[in-house]
C-alpha cells in the first residue's frame, strides 16, 4: 500500500484504502448520463492489515471496517473527495454513514 500510495499519489506512507478511477469526473458524469447498463468505475485496493488494526482501534469487527473502507473507496470512484474542503468532507462522511447504516440494516 505504501508503494502504491507513493507511486500514484506522491505520498510516502501507507494507507488503508486507495481508489483508482476509470474516468475523471467529467467523463464519469457523461458516462452515467448515457449508459443504461453496468459501468466499470475503477479499482479499489484495501489493506487488510490496516483494516484489522483500525477495526480494533474503532471497536469494530474486521468485516465492518472492510465495509467502511469499501464504501469510502466507492464514494471516491463516484466523485466524492473529502480532501477538497470541509463541506465536501462532511458530505462524503454523511454518505458513508448512510450506506453503512443501510448495509447493517440489510444484514440484521
Amino acid at each position: 500500500m505504501r508503494s502504491l500510495n507513493r507511486e500514484y499519489r506522491g505520498i510516502d506512507r501507507t494507507t488503508d484504502v486507495l481508489s483508482f478511477p476509470q474516468y475523471d469526473s467529467n467523463e464519469l458524469k457523461e458516462k452515467r448520463e448515457s449508459v443504461d447498463s453496468l459501468l466499470l468505475l475503477g479499482d479499489i485496493v484495501i489493506s487488510p492489515a490496516r483494516a484489522k488494526s483500525q477495526a480494533r482501534e474503532y471497536g469494530l469487527v474486521f468485516y465492518g471496517e472492510i465495509n467502511r473502507l469499501l464504501i469510502h473507496g466507492l464514494l471516491h470512484l463516484l466523485g466524492y473527495d473529502h480532501e477538497t474542503n470541509r463541506y465536501q468532507a462532511w458530505k462524503m462522511r454523511k454518505m458513508e454513514e448512510e450506506l453503512l447504516h443501510h448495509i447493517e440494516q440489510t444484514n440484521a
